[in-house]
């Protein structure tokens, strides 16, 4: 049952933050720049909800973040993959996450110009960066730790190589691909 409760609550947040997205179709037309950072801060709004909220009273509940979630009837998804999740329903845009020391080679940057704008967010400059790439404007929004459980996860995954993550580091982007 509380698994049940805490699933309704991660389709709730997806489904404020699809209301809060534009159309592809709008997005169109408006400054393809302008569109990216509009998908960018919703769906960081989105995940900070469901970190900050859903998962946080998941856990009061017995129910942990787990990569194996859809395995584990105690479990539920981990924020990259409610970040990844989300990506699936958007049409128009390609969604994703960018780590600086990533887990899975589907998280690194995947040309020059992603390294150079992640390599800029890095840099605290900035929070959010938009540029072209290839005919793609790219939009990145900086990825932080943003509980200590983001910080111990990562420190305790066995992929990882960096084992000194804490709360409040820079881990890397959510990106925004748009043709």
């Amino acid at each position: 049952m509380r698994r049940l409760t805490a699933i309704g609550k991660v389709f709730g947040t997806l489904m404020i933050g699809f209301l809060l997205i534009l159309p592809a179709g709008q997005a169109a037309d408006m400054d393809k720049g302008k569109a990216v950072e509009m998908v960018l801060n919703t769906v960081k709004a989105a995940r900070t909800v469901f970190v900050k909220g859903v998962l946080a009273d998941a856990k009061k509940g017995g129910i942990k973040g787990n990569e194996d979630w859809v395995k584990d009837d105690h479990g539920i998804m981990l924020p990259a993959q409610f970040v990844k999740e989300i990506g699936k329903e958007i049409r128009g845009f390609e969604l994703g996450l960018l780590g600086t020391d990533p887990l899975y080679a589907s998280n690194a940057a995947k040309s020059d110009k992603e390294k150079e704008m992640l390599a800029a967010l890095a840099g605290g400059k900035q929070k959010v960066i938009t540029g072209e790439d290839g005919g793609k404007t790219i939009g990145m929004s900086a990825d932080f730790a943003i509980v200590e459980s983001c910080a111990s996860c990562h420190n305790e995954h066995p992929k990882t190589t960096k084992k000194d993550w804490k709360k409040g580091d820079f881990m890397g982007a959510i990106v925004v691909r748009m043709k």
